[in-house]
């Protein structure tokens, strides 16, 4: 654990004492150094599952895949983000990669935790360096709305969290994870008892987000740079996923009666948000919808809590993060040629720029789970396990994934096919740092098919 974590945290003081010509290198390499070390988690040796730094800080088959995607991204959002600050003074840029980096940090320590209250802290620590970069590196003018929007809606729903974890402190006299599973189960009986339940979960599924508590999420990834965007969809909308599943063990007898209106949303978002995307005509909008009924699936699958749920909501969470991340990656080099997210001013880019299109369909396949990729067998888990709860349950999930499909094709032919328009006279070339970073979005992805108990978490 401490030679991912302070390797991270002495990445802040290099990135202020080095050279501003050899900033954006220094600070690739190193962190695609510590993204190198951290695949080493991944090879778990304990019997126990757990591998430990401390009683506050371990990691088990849940969290390795998570704490590995997460230091997979800051390279890559390195990478992307040097296009769009480099008229920036060198100062400023210093600033981003610092916030990325801090990111990292507290992201690591979040996924690490083994103690409820420190998870808490650093799931809430995040917030801070997001807000940032989406208010202050952000597009438009409607930044600070999202930045409002993000906020209010992740604070006002994890408030109750703390307050739930207190209580748990009380009642069971501790909040280690690693001592909770043994605890006896409580007894939850009254009115109470219920709403301490929905304080529980409601952090974590506005994080996700749920669909009914999703409205901050297109507002963010609109508005955010592309760095902010990528984090966003890849990481942060995981800690709620990660946070449900270790709370699950928490909430027995209670959780078969009142997941079902969860459950519910859950799946009517898929096709809702799935629905949306169809007659979306902003590239970034549609794609943070698709993150949006994506996450549904993922939400339903850990709150039916069978193993087959839990292990494809593991899944479709790390396959989603490399897919989602690339897309935006995608969208943001249409937006630095043409300056505009509308897919109708960008079409036929095929034409232009082929072997992006290349990229453009990987990433598309991907998106709607195409086989034998990691996301179809995510997907494929989580319906299966739906269906062996309750047999209807396959209208919404089947119209779902006919939906993701649809709207998977519609961005892709949308953006690559048909006729140039007039107005595209010249069009900068692809750079190899382009093709770099969607071959490292992508590359992990392919490979997964060969070696899926990497990221199988608890059943492997």
């Amino acid at each position: 654990m401490l030679k991912i974590l302070l390797p991270t945290i002495m990445l802040v003081p290099t990135i202020w004492a080095v050279p501003a010509k050899h900033l954006w290198s220094t600070a690739l390499s190193y962190s695609l150094f510590i993204s190198l070390t951290s695949l080493t988690w991944l090879k778990s040796s304990a019997e126990s599952g757990w591998s430990f730094l401390s009683p506050y800080m371990a990691t088990d088959p849940l969290s390795t895949p998570l704490l590995a995607l997460t230091c997979w991204l800051l390279p890559l959002m390195i990478l992307a983000s040097q296009n769009h600050t480099a008229s920036e003074p060198s100062s400023r840029q210093r600033t981003y990669i610092t916030l990325l980096t801090s990111l990292q940090i507290f992201l690591i320590m979040a996924f690490g935790a083994t103690e409820m209250i420190m998870f808490y802290i650093m799931f809430e620590a995040t917030l801070i360096p997001t807000l940032v970069i989406i208010t202050r590196w952000g597009n438009q003018t409607e930044r600070l709305n999202a930045g409002t929007y993000f906020l209010f809606y992740t604070l006002a729903g994890s408030l109750p969290l703390l307050v739930a974890l207190l209580l748990l402190q009380n009642s069971t006299g501790t909040l280690s994870l690693l001592t909770l599973q043994y605890a006896p189960s409580l007894q939850l009986s009254s009115f109470a008892d219920k709403l301490w339940w929905a304080g529980c979960l409601l952090a974590f599924l506005v994080k996700m987000p749920l669909y009914g508590a999703h409205l901050w999420l297109p507002k963010a990834h609109v508005e955010a740079p592309i760095a902010g965007s990528m984090v966003l969809a890849a990481v942060l909308l995981k800690l709620g996923g990660y946070g449900m599943m270790r709370m699950m063990i928490m909430l027995e007898p209670l959780t078969k009666e009142l997941s079902y209106p969860f459950i519910i949303f859950a799946l009517w978002g898929v096709i809702m948000t799935g629905s949306i995307c169809l007659r979306q005509t902003d590239l970034k909008s549609l794609i943070a919808y698709s993150s949006v009924s994506h996450m549904g699936l993922v939400a339903a699958g850990i709150l039916i809590q069978t193993p087959w749920g839990f292990t494809g909501a593991l899944i479709l969470m790390i396959a989603h993060g490399l897919t989602s991340s690339a897309l935006f990656c995608l969208a943001n080099t249409n937006y630095e040629r043409t300056h505009s997210r509308t897919m109708v001013l960008a079409r036929g880019l095929q034409m232009v720029l082929p072997l992006m299109t290349a990229w453009w369909f990987i990433a598309s396949l991907a998106n709607l789970a195409l086989p034998p990729l990691p996301n179809l067998m995510g997907e494929l888990m989580i319906i299966t396990s739906l269906l062996h709860w309750s047999w209807w349950t396959i209208a919404l999930t089947g119209a779902g994934t006919l939906i993701t499909a649809g709207y998977s094709l519609y961005m892709f032919l949308m953006t690559q096919r048909g006729p140039l328009p007039a107005h595209i006279m010249s069009l900068d070339p692809t750079h190899s740092r382009e093709h770099l970073l969607l071959a490292l979005h992508l590359l992990p992805l392919i490979l997964l098919i060969t070696k899926p108990e990497l990221i199988w978490g608890w059943t492997a």
